[in-house]
This record gives C-alpha cells, structure tokens and sequence, in this order.
C-alpha cells in the first residue's frame, strides 16, 4: 500500500473514531429519582419514553437513583445527579420533586407528583409553569373525601375512621388530611391518624387500629405504601379492617376498593413528558399535564370475606369489579 493511500486510510479511521465518540457523547443521559422501588412502574414510565423516540440503551440512558422509604437520602441522590450533568431530571413522587428542585435551577425537571403543584410552590402556573420544572400533577388528595364517603357508602356503620400516612412526606400528609377532616366533620365520623415510615411502623400502626377500635381505614397515597402493599392488605385482612386505596393495584393485591387514577398511565405520562423535554420543550413553557380521570374498583371476594354486602348503586357506579 503507498504511503499517501495508508495516511487517507489512518486518517479516515481516526475521524470516524472521533465521529463515534461524539455520538457516544452525545446521547442524552435522564436521571430517575424515585423514592418507590423497580416495578411495573418503571415500565410505564419507559413506554412513554418510547412513544417520543427513546429507547433506553439505544439512543437514551438512564442514571437510576433509588430511595425506598428513606426519604431522608434524596438530597444526596439529586445532588449526585446534578453533579454528573445529566440532561433532564425525571422526579417521581412528591418527595424526589421537592429534592430536586432544591438540587438544581438550570437542569430540566419532569416531575409526577400527587398534590397541587402551585400551592405548595413547585410551579408559577398551570399554563406556563416557569424556571426548569414542568411535569404531571395527578388528583390524590383531592380526592381523600371521595374515597371515604365511597368507604362510608360501603359501611354505613363505621363510626370509627383511622387515615394511614406517612410523616416523612408532610406535603401530601397535610393536603390528604386536611381534605379527609372536611368529610369526617359532614359525616359525624371520628377521624385516628396512624403514622407509619417503615414496614414495621406499618404493623404497629395496625396495632393501634386494633387498640383504637377503628371500624374502617383510609389509606394515603405515599410511595412506601404502594411498595409494601401485599403487607397492607395482608394485615387488613388478618384484622378484618375494611379498607380503602388511591391504587387499583391495591385492590389487584386482595384489597377492598380504591378509588383514583390509573397509576400506570400515570407513570406513561411522565416517561412522556421526559420525552418532550429531550425533544427540545422548554419546562418554563411546557403546560403541566393534569391527570384528572379516575376511576372505583371494587374487590367483591374481599368483601365477602369481611362479610360486607356491596350494595347495588356502588356496584352500578364500579368501573371494574374484581371476582
């Protein structure tokens, strides 16, 4: 081979060696930040992704940061984020949202979060929201006094209510019991508040049900419960408590009724909203998606076994009936 043939051949490997890692380089890197754990939300949130033309591993990657019930650990976890530069935030709950608007003013953040966005100073506005965050508000607490006239309706003889939180997310703690009192006072019920932060709080907080003699229980929407809900239902069902949830995958599990939004659309949503800002939207003028479908599902082996009788307006009003 001639001398000058060799140098273009060297020089051609060399710039597509350069081109290849620009490309490497170049593909966007999306930090997850979640408070939950891996499930099938996570698959969710990748079909939205996929439905705005990523897919992760080929053209998109994904840094993920997990911190189940350990509320206290997502500072650290935004912070090692935003230190990594990664391209678009995607916070998943309330508590991550909150950490990583605290981590970050100029990286893009895709929050879902359950609570009002603009009371609790996540957003300016609905329309034009501002700054670098921007995502999908779903109807949780609003709908706290919903789910327990719908538990009353059930058992009109529950005198005795008792509200499932979690204490280390004052933001939705606070919405959800404050609607919750509203409809406690109109309906002439007593109201328990029952903290719990880790799985074994959970099973003294069913302790204290017991000790309280509480006829019924609402459960709050949080992350911790959503992972531990095999645990919960479980041990509704040992104390014969008839319960309510936000998630229908509660009721999927054994539980009695939920009533709210569909949690795996919800996770869809945001995986697109990720999407839209790696496509170039602008979180300052990328209206907040409001999740405002919702939807009752009602287990009736479960009420069965509690020896409940589901009357038939409830079940006209079912959107799915599990048997």
């Amino acid at each position: 081979m001639r001398r000058r043939e060799l140098m273009l051949l060297l020089v051609g490997m060399m710039t597509a060696t350069r081109a290849l890692r620009a490309q490497q380089k170049a593909m966007p890197v999306i930090g997850y930040l979640s408070a939950g754990s891996p499930d099938f939300r996570l698959a969710a949130f990748r079909q939205g992704l996929n439905e705005t033309g990523y897919a992760e591993g080929q053209n998109v990657a994904i840094e993920y940061r997990w911190a189940p019930g350990q509320y206290d650990q997502l500072p650290a976890l935004a912070a090692d984020l935003v230190r990594r530069r990664v391209t678009v935030i995607a916070a998943v709950g309330i508590p991550p949202t909150f950490a990583a608007k605290a981590a970050t003013s100029t990286i893009p953040i895709a929050f879902l979060v359950g609570i009002d966005p603009i009371e609790f100073d996540l957003i300016g506005s609905l329309n034009r929201p501002g700054g670098n965050i921007t995502g999908v508000a779903i109807l949780t607490a609003e709908l706290a006094a919903k789910r327990l006239e719908l538990l009353h309706e059930l058992v009109p003889t529950a005198a005795v209510i008792a509200l499932l939180v979690n204490p280390t997310d004052p933001a939705a703690t606070q919405s959800e019991t404050r609607n919750l009192q509203d409809a406690v006072r109109s309906l002439g019920l007593q109201l328990n508040i029952l903290p719990a932060s880790t799985p074994s709080e959970i099973d003294r907080a069913f302790g204290t049900l017991v000790e309280l003699h509480a006829d019924a229980l609402v459960v709050s929407t949080d992350p911790l419960f959503t992972n531990q809900r095999a645990q919960i239902v479980a041990l509704a069902a040992r104390h014969a408590v008839p319960a309510i949830y936000v998630w229908r995958e509660f009721v999927e599990a054994g539980g009695l009724m939920s009533y709210g939004t569909d949690l795996t659309d919800s996770y869809r949503q945001a995986g697109i909203y990720t999407g839209k800002i790696l496509n170039g939207a602008k979180p300052a003028d990328l209206p907040v998606q409001q999740v405002v479908k919702v939807g009752l599902v009602i287990n009736l082996k479960t009420a069965q076994a509690l020896g409940l009788t589901v009357p038939m307006t409830l079940l006209g009003r079912a959107d799915e009936v599990i048997e």
